[in-house]
């Protein structure tokens, strides 16, 4: 059986993978977490197989927790399961003794397969951050997974960085001189095709990839 336990402070995004994992008879979910410091409390007293974690989080981040865990329990397999595809994030969590590295936009079968992949001592890498990291891990039976990566349109990118600055569906709108009612079927889009939960998990993804409307 592989035991895990899972850091994230989104609850709907713990609920999907409780639901998933429900039945499956080779993966079983001891406890989840919505922070750091309660992470590596939990994992000293059930010590499971896997930890699945979110970089970003209250008290302590993914980066800090990683590195007490596998100090205190080099056994223990950590995958990192956030929206940050920045090269310094990725390096920062591999280096901390991470195993695996996959986006949260990319599904939960992807999950799956990087959960069943570090267990069996390899190195897993999500499609859309694979490319500088694979080289580097191959020795260590690197794997990646496989996945359609998400492109959005130029108005869509537009609109995402006005919601990462703050702004309203009204006042995106009188910005780009379009219905509000145009600007509220993007982001319903947007939604769907980054495989989001709400219009504040799509706040929150504007806010995390803000570095990336400068490039």
């Amino acid at each position: 059986m592989i035991t895990i336990i899972m850091a994230e402070d989104h609850q709907m995004l713990i609920d999907g993978v409780l639901s998933f994992f429900q039945y499956d008879e080779e993966i079983e979910v001891l406890d989840t977490v919505n922070n750091g410091e309660e992470l590596v409390k939990i994992v000293a007293l059930k010590q499971p197989k896997i930890v699945i974690t979110d970089i970003r989080m209250p008290k302590m981040d993914g980066i800090q927790a990683t590195k007490q865990i596998k100090k205190a329990y080099p056994h223990i397999k950590v995958l990192a399961l956030t929206m940050f595809d920045q090269p310094d994030a990725i390096k920062q969590m591999l280096d901390a003794g991470a195993s695996g590295y996959i986006l949260k936009n990319s599904g939960i079968k992807m999950l799956s397969k990087a959960i069943r992949s570090i267990v069996k001592g390899a190195t897993f890498f999500d499609p859309n951050v694979a490319t500088n990291f694979m080289q580097d891990y191959a020795e260590k039976k690197a794997v990646t997974g496989t996945t359609d990566r998400v492109v959005l349109s130029g108005r869509e990118k537009e609109i995402l960085q006005l919601i990462a600055e703050g702004k309203t569906s009204k006042e995106i709108a009188a910005q780009l001189f379009i219905a509000k009612t145009t600007v509220d079927t993007h982001r319903k889009n947007m939604i769907r095709k980054l495989d989001l939960s709400s219009g504040n998990e799509l706040v929150k993804y504007a806010i995390d990839r803000k570095y990336q409307f400068s490039e």
